[in-house]
């Protein structure tokens, strides 16, 4: 995990987007993050992606079989 740039964020909450503090010490990072227009992120989870989890992480042995 990277460390985040607290003074860098602040200014851009506070200053750039006119946010109050209580406003801008609310959000989470990643709110803060689309606010200021990033577009990029991991893409949402697909049908693949589930069935893969599904099959990794079983909730019962039953179910890892039906899979």
């Amino acid at each position: 995990m990277t460390a985040l740039d607290w003074p860098a964020l602040m200014r851009a909450g506070l200053q750039g987007l006119g946010l109050r503090p209580a406003e801008f010490w609310a959000l989470t990072p990643a709110e803060l993050r689309v606010m200021l227009g990033e577009r990029s992120g991991a893409a949402s989870l697909g049908r693949d992606g589930l069935e893969a989890l599904i099959r990794a992480y079983p909730d019962s042995q039953e179910r890892a079989e039906d899979v």
